[in-house]
């Protein structure tokens, strides 16, 4: 039997302006994990997710296709990687088998409401990594992070797919999304394998190094939010008229500097200025939603920075915001014992994660 395990993710700032090519984010890998297992079947196998249902759906193939005995089936992203996975292997002349394929989840709280740790991401991610160990692929992290981005496209096209970059590579990451177009124009031409073994135009994915007096926080409101939505809501918003073009194209501007200099922050140890650089990039995301009219940062979320911001941290809200969970950013002398009361009283929920590294860092 095959099992891997592949992290959540956070994003740390530049949300919104990463679903644009070149324009960059910090996202950092959780330890949260969803797990992917694999047995070897005969003439047909079995996908069974706990997120959805724990019963099996049964499947089989006709033609090399997978042929699903239910229409109506929940596991989209799982197909969309295993579709692209068995393409890859069967451009690579390797024979496809029969197995059964089960996912567990720990990204979801204990009543199955999201924490936003980009469960689709990493559920995508760790059957592709199953997969290319049941069929001996070899791949490695950046052709892992290739199948799974285009899985995403083929399922929902408005991500910037850093989530999967964390959960590919792991740690914390300054991830700039790929030309998405560019991409979809080569897939009418190229075979898989070809697309994949090209360089992606805009695409950077690099490993931070964090100060070692920086201590992440993380707090979940206890209300899940949806990112596609949220990201649609942006823009059609940001296209109604022209001068929200104008102050969109603004805020894409001063994101990249923000997120630039936190990078450089993290580069240079400094983490007076990475909490600089949080704070600026919540006002830039306050500054988004006056002009898109889209409500980022909830009460919940403000109250949440707000009281981290009153016990020395830099806080914000973490991804689409909506809900879900706000960041701090503190320094490792900074006492977090009455911030953790602050939020319990206000029914914010300490999540106790921590940053996750592959071993060696590899994937």
């Amino acid at each position: 039997m095959i099992e891997v395990s592949v992290p959540g993710k956070l994003y740390i700032a530049g949300e919104y302006a990463v679903v644009e090519p070149g324009y960059p984010a910090v996202v950092v890998a959780v330890d949260q994990f969803i797990s992917v297992t694999i047995k070897k079947a005969t003439k047909n196998g079995s996908i069974q997710s706990q997120q959805y249902s724990d019963l099996p759906i049964r499947w089989t193939r006709n033609k090399g296709e997978l042929i699903l005995d239910h229409r109506d089936n929940p596991f989209h992203y799982i197909l969309a990687a295993i579709r692209l996975t068995e393409k890859y292997a069967q451009e690579k002349g390797i024979d496809l088998g029969f197995y059964d394929l089960k996912v567990t989840s720990e990204l979801d709280s204990s009543s199955g409401r999201k924490y936003g740790l980009g469960s689709s991401g990493a559920v995508t991610v760790a059957t592709i990594k199953a997969l290319n160990l049941f069929y001996n692929l070899k791949l490695d992290q950046l052709t892992q992070f290739k199948i799974a981005a285009l899985a995403h496209l083929d399922i929902q096209s408005n991500g910037s797919c850093g989530d999967i970059a964390a959960s590919c590579f792991g740690g914390w990451i300054a991830f700039s999304t790929f030309d998405h177009e560019w991409v979809k124009q080569r897939r009418k031409t190229e075979s898989l394998v070809s697309l994949i073994e090209m360089n992606w135009p805009k695409l950077s994915i690099r490993p931070l190094t964090v100060p070692k007096n920086l201590r992440l926080l993380i707090g979940w409101t206890g209300s899940p939010a949806s990112t596609s939505d949220l990201v649609d809501q942006v823009n059609e918003s940001k296209e109604d008229k022209k001068e929200n073009q104008v102050s969109y194209q603004k805020f894409l501007q001063e994101s990249k500097s923000c997120v630039e200099e936190l990078i450089d922050g993290f580069l240079t140890n400094d983490v007076s200025k990475i909490k600089e650089m949080i704070r600026k990039n919540r006002q830039l995301l306050h500054h988004l939603s006056k002009i898109t009219h889209v409500q980022i940062e909830t009460p919940a979320l403000k109250q949440l920075c707000d009281l981290a911001e009153a016990c020395g941290g830099a806080a914000k809200s973490s991804g689409a915001g909506g809900g879900d969970c706000g960041i701090v950013i503190a320094d490792q002398k900074t006492g977090i014992l009455p911030l953790m009361s602050r939020w319990e009283e206000k029914e914010i929920i300490p999540l106790p994660l921590h940053v996750y590294h592959y071993r060696g860092g590899k994937g």
